[in-house]
């Protein structure tokens, strides 16, 4: 299948190439000074793809240049394609945001989570951000409900922000699970990036005949070598698809993703969701409240996180306009849009760098795309 997004260059898309040459020279500035071996980056404008590069090493000892084919870790960067999946069921009439989850997954009422709704699940605030999801579960999904169902209140729902790494994302995945009938891999793959045409790009859960596409995830150097993450290099943590930061994409699949959420749930011609949804789902549900586990306001929608009008945001650039949304996967990656300009922006990174670097960097080369767009 085609690519949706026809290729064009920068200056079509009024998009100044000068901010986009440093992007990409300080990428390759930080890939000589040992801070990731690999990247991608991609920056698309009213459906057309205006730069898509691959940098440095998908793999290392032995040596495998990232290309077009190379297929990152999203990690967090996930949250926002599952939760584009339960969109899809409000939008067929399957459930509302307001709906507690334990309407649709009755056991999921166990020790006192009977009112936490889809929003709250999905804005941070249901109150169980350390629960866990062991590995046996990711082949066994009727385990997998029973374990979500257990999970204990660490906090009261809605009282607090404090971001889930994990958790509700997982839940998401039982209730589109209780509400399709499909394994809620299967029903991403059938309901968003089959019909985007980016089957081949966004993988929430990869495929053997996949494997040898997917970079290495590292850990930052130590003496002067990487060293690859235990259990997230593995054929069982890829074909997982963990619904809150195990997806795998490509920089120009993510920017394609993001372009159709830019262009108010349209891409190539293909709807998968209507304008007010999109307009819904990218409010600020949270305020000026901030997150706890992030230490900032982080605007909360009901799976990105929008820029808003604070002096600092994580990962979408501080020029950014308010209504940027997007979402980063932790120490290596960001994918955004702006839909007032109608640019999308995906960088990924094949090693999970600490702070404050990583948080550093997504500014500066955020900042930079931002500070390519020109009117019209």
């Amino acid at each position: 299948m085609a690519f949706p997004l026809p290729e064009s260059n920068p200056e079509a898309l009024g998009l100044d190439p000068r901010p986009l040459a440093r992007l990409c020279a300080i990428i390759e500035q930080h890939i000589a000074a040992g801070h990731h071996p690999g990247a991608q980056l991609a920056v698309a404008r009213h459906g057309k793809l205006a730069l898509f590069r691959s940098f440095g090493h998908a793999r290392v000892a032995p040596d495998v240049a990232a290309d077009a084919r190379s297929l990152f870790l999203m990690y967090s960067n996930t949250k926002v394609v599952t939760a584009a999946a339960v969109w899809t069921l409000v939008e067929d009439g399957l459930l509302r945001f307001s709906d507690t989850i334990a309407q649709h997954v009755p056991e999921f009422a166990a020790n006192g989570k009977g009112g936490i709704t889809v929003l709250q699940l999905l804005t941070h605030q249901g109150g169980f951000p350390s629960a866990v999801v062991p590995a046996a579960c990711y082949a066994d999904h009727a385990l997998l409900r029973k374990t979500v169902c257990e999970f204990t209140l660490e906090w009261t729902p809605g009282s607090r922000v404090y971001y889930h790494p994990a958790a509700a994302h997982w839940v998401a995945a039982v209730l589109i699970e209780a509400l399709t009938g499909q394994d809620f891999r299967d029903y991403i793959r059938s309901r968003i990036t089959e019909p985007l045409g980016l089957a081949d790009e966004i993988f929430v859960g990869l495929p053997e005949a996949q494997l040898d596409r997917a970079a290495h995830i590292y850990d930052p150097q130590q003496d002067g070598k990487y060293v690859l993450r235990p259990g997230e290099n593995d054929a069982a943590h890829h074909a997982a698809g963990i619904p809150g930061g195990g997806g795998y994409g490509s920089a120009r699949g993510m920017v394609a993703f993001y372009q159709m959420l830019a262009q108010g749930g349209v891409l190539n011609g293909t709807r998968i969701l209507s304008p007010r949804t999109i307009e819904f789902v990218t409010r600020n549900f949270t305020g000026d409240r901030v997150d706890e586990n992030m230490g900032l306001p982080m605007n909360r929608g009901i799976g990105p996180h929008s820029r808003g009008e604070h002096p600092v945001i994580r990962g979408l650039g501080a020029v950014a306009h308010p209504r940027t949304f997007g979402h980063g996967g932790v120490g290596s990656s960001y994918c955004w849009a702006d839909p007032t300009s109608g640019v999308s922006f995906a960088f990924f990174s094949n090693c999970r760098q600490v702070e404050p670097f990583h948080t550093e960097r997504m500014d500066v080369l955020s900042n930079l795309a931002h500070m390519a767009i020109l009117p019209g």
